[in-house]
C-alpha cells in the first residue's frame, strides 16, 4: 500500500526533523556548493549518487562519470534504477525488497538522490526526501524538470500520449515561451513547499526544460551552428534524446550538482560516437556554455555564478 504524503502537516514534520537533528552533531549543510569556473581551485569531493530515472534521464550517468573524471573529481559513484515512462511515485510505491532506491537510502551512504518526475505534485518526491534525510541528514535531492515530452506541457503529456503527434519542427519561438511553463511552475511549487517545511534547501531543480526551450529557440533563429532543425534533438515523438540533448542534459546535471562550470571539459563519448563533423569542439563548448548560463540564472538550481573580479 502506498505511504501517505509524509509532509502533509507540520505536526508530522516536527518529530521527523527532530529525529534528523538528533543524528547530526553539526547544523545541516545541504545547500548547493558555490560555483567556480571549471578547473580553478581544488576539485570537489566525489558524490555518492543514486538516480531513480525514467527514459528521459537514464542516459546521464555514463557521461556524467566521464565529466567527473575529466574535472579531477575522485571517488564519484552513481547507481541507477530505471523505470520507463514512470513517475517518482511508482518508484516510491515499490516494496523495499524490490526497491534499489529505498535500499540505497536506508544505508545512509548516499550524498545525492536524483529523481525524474513527470507531472507534479508527485508524492514520491516527498517520500524519498523524508526517507533520505532520516538516514543521512546531510543529503541533497534533485529533480529533473523534463523538456516537453510529446512536445506538450509536461502536466498533460501522460494524459495525451495517445493523441495526435505534435511535430517538433512546426513549433514556433512564440510557442516555446509557454510550451512547458505550467509544468515548470508545478515543479517549483512542490520544491518550494518541501524546502519551506524543512526550513532550509535540500531539494533543487535541474533546469532541463528551460535549457531545452532556449536551445530550440536558438535553432529556430539559426543561432546554433550544427543544428538546423528542432527534431535533431529527439529520436521520436515521445522526445527521447539524441546525442546533443544527452550531452546538454549531462552538463546541466554536472553544473547543478557540483556547482561547477562544465566549460572547457572534453567532449563526452556519446557525442563523439555520433560521428557528425558539425558536432565538433566548438559545438560541444556551445552546449557547455548554454548549460552553465541556464543553471546559474535559475534560482531553484541553488547555483550562483561567481562574482566578477
Amino acid at each position: 500500500m502506498p505511504m501517505k504524503n509524509p509532509w502533509k502537516s507540520k505536526l508530522v514534520l516536527a518529530p521527523v526533523f527532530a529525529a534528523c537533528l538528533a543524528l547530526a552533531s553539526v547544523s545541516f549543510a545541504a545547500e548547493a556548493p558555490a560555483a567556480q569556473p571549471a578547473k580553478s581551485g581544488e576539485a570537489p569531493a566525489g558524490q555518492r549518487m543514486f538516480y531513480a530515472s525514467h527514459s528521459l534521464m537514464w542516459d546521464v550517468p555514463a557521461p556524467f562519470g566521464e565529466l567527473a573524471a575529466a574535472y579531477g573529481i575522485k571517488d564519484q559513484k552513481i547507481d541507477i534504477q530505471r523505470m520507463g515512462f514512470s513517475r517518482t511515485q511508482q518508484f516510491w510505491d515499490q516494496a523495499e525488497a524490490q526497491s534499489p532506491a529505498k535500499q540505497a537510502l536506508k544505508t545512509g551512504n548516499i550524498d545525492v538522490f536524483v529523481m525524474s518526475p513527470m507531472d507534479m505534485p508527485d508524492t514520491g518526491v516527498d517520500g524519498f526526501v523524508k526517507l533520505g534525510i532520516l538516514n543521512n541528514p546531510h543529503m541533497r535531492f534533485f529533480v529533473q524538470n523534463n523538456w516537453a515530452g510529446f512536445n506538450q506541457d509536461g502536466q498533460k503529456a501522460r494524459q495525451n500520449m495517445f493523441g495526435a503527434p505534435h511535430p517538433w519542427d512546426v513549433t514556433t519561438e512564440e510557442d516555446l515561451k509557454t510550451l512547458n511553463t505550467v509544468c515548470e511552475k508545478a515543479f517549483e511549487d512542490q520544491v518550494k513547499q518541501i524546502n519551506e517545511l524543512i526550513g532550509h534547501p535540500v531539494l533543487f531543480i535541474i533546469p532541463t526544460s528551460q535549457a531545452n526551450s532556449d536551445l530550440r529557440a536558438r535553432i529556430i533563429r539559426k543561432e546554433f551552428p550544427g543544428l538546423e532543425k528542432q527534431s535533431q534533438l529527439f529520436l521520436d515523438n515521445i522526445g527521447h534524446p539524441t546525442a546533443p540533448l544527452i550531452t546538454l542534459n549531462t552538463y546541466l546535471h554536472f553544473a547543478t550538482i557540483y556547482g561547477k562550470s562544465p566549460v572547457g571539459l572534453p567532449m563526452p563519448a556519446v557525442l563523439k560516437k555520433a560521428n557528425n563533423p558539425k558536432w565538433d569542439d566548438n559545438f560541444n563548448k556551445a552546449l557547455q556554455e548554454l548549460a552553465w548560463k541556464t543553471v546559474t540564472n535559475y534560482a531553484f538550481s541553488g547555483v550562483k555564478a561567481p562574482e566578477a573580479k
